[in-house]
C-alpha cells in the first residue's frame, strides 16, 4: 500500500501548541508527565501500579461484564476484560461522543490508534498487558454536534427532541434516518453490510449508548477493543471523593486557572477554561451544571437546591446523579481505569495540557498524551491526477487560492515574480531620500508617498498578470481545484467530514484491517495512503 507522510506543521491544520508539544518545546514541559515514546512507558507502568489498587480492578471488570451483558462480543475482548483484574494489565484509551454511525472518519483513526498502540507495547513489554478502550462520552449533552454524519456531501441528520445525556436517548425516528441511509448508498455486498450494522445498531437497540456500544464492538470487537460507559453507579462511587473536594475545596479551578492563564502568557490559545465547579447534575431529560452561591448549591435554570451538608449527602446516596465536565472528565477516566496514555485529537490534548497540576493535586498519575493519528485517503485515480497536476502532497494542503497561485507561478511560461523590479525601486527611491533630507521634511514625505504609490503599482500590475494567467490557465486551474475539493471537502481536512461509509462503499472489509496495518500511532506525522 503505497502511502506518504509530512510533518502536522506543514499541514497548518494543527495549532502551534499541538506542534511545539510534538517537537518537545522544552517551555511546555511543565504541562506534561512524559512524552509519549515508547521506552517512557516503564516508568509510566511503574507510577500506574503503584497507585490502582486491586479492588478498582474487580469493580471495572464486573461493571463491564455487566454492560457487555447483552453484546456478542469476541473472545479477545472476554479475555481483554479478565486480565483487567490482573495487577499486571494497563489500558491505553481514547474517547468519543456518540456520533450518528461514528459521525466523520477520524473516529475509526482514534481507535486503531490506541489498538495499535497496545500491540506496539505489548511487543516491547511482554511482561505485562495492554488493553485498548474506547470510552464512550454518554453524559455530553451536545446532542446537535452528534445528530448527524456527512455522506456523498449531503447531511443526514436525526432529529429530535434535545435534553439531558444523550446516551440515554431512545432510538426513536431513526428507523426514517436508516431509509434515507440505504437509498443513498444503493446495494451490493458492502452496501448491505453498511444498512446491517446501521440496522442492528440504530434500530434494534434501546438507547445511544448501546447502539453506540454495539457498532463499535461490530467493527473493532476482533481486535479485542474493550468499550467503556462511565455513566454507571458503580464506577461514579469510585469518584465520590474527588466530586467531594470539588465541592468544598474548588481543585479544579484551583489548580487548572493558573495552568491554563500560563498557556496564555506563552502565547498560545487556551482551549477551556475551568469553572469554580465542573460537575453537572443529571436527571431524567436533564444534565445542567451547578453553581454554588454563599454556601448553597443550586442546579441552573431549574427550582433544584442544596445546602453544603444536604448536597454531599445526595453525592453519596446517588453519585449517578453527579456528571464531570470536559475538565474532571479525564480524572475521572484516570481514576476508574489502570491507563497509562490517553490518545486524541488535537483539540483534546489542548485542554489536557492544562491539567497536569491538578492531577498532582489530587494526587493522580498523569497519563501520556498522544495525537491520534490522521490520515488522507487517495484512489488510484486520484493519485494519478495528483501525479500528472505535479503537485506535491504538501501543496495539496495549502488553502485554494494560495495552491492555485503558487502553481500558476510555477507552470506559467512568464515570470509574475515582481520583486526584482521593486527592489530596482526601492533602490531609486534610496537615491530620492538622500536628495529629500537635504531640503525640507514636506518634500521628504512627498517622496515616501511617491515610492507607497508606485510599490501598489506594481502590486497592482503583478495581481492583474497572474489573473490574466489563470484564465490562460483556466484547465490547469479547474483540474487543480476539483481535485483538491475532492480530497479535501468543504476546504477542510477529509478526516473532519467524510463518514467512514464512503469509504467502506469502496474498500468493505479491507478498510479497517489496510489501516490498522498502516498506521503507526508513534510517528507523529500526518499520512497520506493511496488505496
Amino acid at each position: 500500500m503505497p502511502s506518504d507522510c509530512i510533518p502536522f506543521r506543514d499541514t497548518n491544520y494543527f495549532s502551534s501548541l499541538i506542534c511545539d508539544y510534538l517537537d518537545e518545546k522544552a517551555e511546555l514541559k511543565p504541562f506534561y508527565n512524559r512524552f509519549p515514546k515508547v521506552e517512557n512507558f516503564k516508568a509510566q507502568i511503574d507510577e500506574k501500579q503503584q497507585s490502582f489498587s486491586d479492588e478498582n480492578r474487580k469493580i471495572l471488570a464486573n461493571v463491564l461484564n455487566s454492560q457487555y451483558g447483552a453484546i456478542d462480543c469476541s473472545d479477545s475482548t472476554k479475555d481483554n476484560i479478565a486480565l483487567l483484574e490482573q495487577s499486571s494489565t494497563f489500558t491505553i484509551t481514547t474517547g468519543h461522543q456518540l456520533n450518528l454511525f461514528t459521525g466523520p472518519l477520524y473516529f475509526l483513526y482514534k481507535i486503531i490508534s490506541t489498538i495499535n498502540l497496545t500491540k506496539d507495547l505489548k511487543e516491547k513489554y511482554p511482561d505485562y498487558n495492554f488493553v485498548p478502550v474506547y470510552w464512550m462520552a454518554t453524559e455530553d449533552h451536545d446532542f446537535d454536534e452528534i445528530n448527524y454524519f456527512n455522506l456523498f456531501g449531503k447531511k443526514v441528520q436525526w432529529n429530535r427532541n434535545d435534553g439531558g445525556a444523550v446516551g440515554v436517548f431512545d432510538t426513536e425516528g431513526l428507523d426514517k434516518v436508516f431509509e434515507i441511509f440505504s437509498s443513498e448508498i444503493g446495494s451490493g455486498r458492502n452496501a448491505e453490510r453498511l444498512k446491517s450494522l446501521f440496522e442492528e445498531a440504530y434500530v434494534k437497540h434501546n438507547n445511544l449508548a448501546e447502539a453506540t456500544r454495539y457498532l463499535a464492538n461490530e467493527l473493532f470487537g476482533e481486535y479485542g477493543l474493550v468499550i467503556v460507559d462511565g455513566d454507571d453507579h458503580k464506577l461514579k462511587r469510585l469518584f465520590i471523593p474527588f466530586m467531594e473536594r470539588e465541592f468544598v475545596e474548588q481543585t479544579t479551578y484551583n489548580a487548572v486557572l493558573p495552568k491554563a492563564e500560563e498557556l496564555g502568557r506563552l502565547g498560545y490559545k487556551v482551549q477551556v477554561n475551568p469553572r469554580e465547579i465542573n460537575l453537572f447534575y443529571l436527571a431524567e431529560g436533564l444534565r445542567e451544571r451547578i453553581i454554588e452561591k454563599e454556601g448553597k448549591y443550586f442546579v441552573n435554570e431549574t427550582d433544584i437546591s442544596w445546602s453544603k451538608s444536604e448536597i454531599l449527602k445526595e453525592l453519596h446516596e446517588f453519585p449517578e446523579r453527579f456528571s464531570p465536565n470536559v475538565m474532571m472528565r479525564p480524572l475521572y477516566q484516570e481514576v476508574i481505569l489502570p491507563n497509562l496514555c490517553y490518545i486524541g485529537g488535537g483539540g483534546e490534548l489542548a485542554y489536557w495540557l492544562e491539567l497536569r497540576d491538578y492531577f498532582d493535586t489530587v494526587q493522580i498519575p498523569f497519563p501520556m498524551l498522544l495525537l491520534r493519528n490522521s490520515v488522507l485517503i487517495q484512489t488510484e485515480k486520484q493519485a494519478e491526477k495528483i501525479k500528472k497536476l505535479n503537485v506535491s502532497n504538501t501543496d495539496l494542503f495549502l488553502k485554494q487560492h494560495e495552491l492555485i497561485n503558487r502553481k500558476v507561478r510555477r507552470i506559467s511560461n512568464i515570470d509574475i515574480n515582481f520583486d526584482p523590479q521593486r527592489k530596482y525601486l526601492e533602490e531609486q527611491f534610496e537615491g530620492m531620500y538622500a536628495l529629500a533630507e537635504q531640503t525640507d521634511v514636506t518634500f521628504l514625505n512627498a517622496v515616501k508617498a511617491q515610492e507607497v504609490k508606485q510599490l501598489k503599482g506594481l502590486d497592482a500590475l503583478e495581481k492583474r498578470l497572474l489573473k490574466a494567467q489563470k484564465r490562460k490557465l483556466s484547465d490547469h486551474v479547474k483540474r487543480l481545484t476539483t481535485i483538491q475539493n475532492e480530497l479535501f471537502p468543504n476546504q477542510s481536512l477529509q478526516e473532519r467530514n467524510v463518514n467512514f461509509s464512503e469509504m467502506y462503499l469502496e474498500y468493505g472489509e479491507d478498510l479497517i484491517s489496510i489501516l490498522m496495518k498502516e498506521l503507526d500511532p508513534l510517528k507523529s506525522e500526518f499520512v497520506i495512503l493511496k488505496f
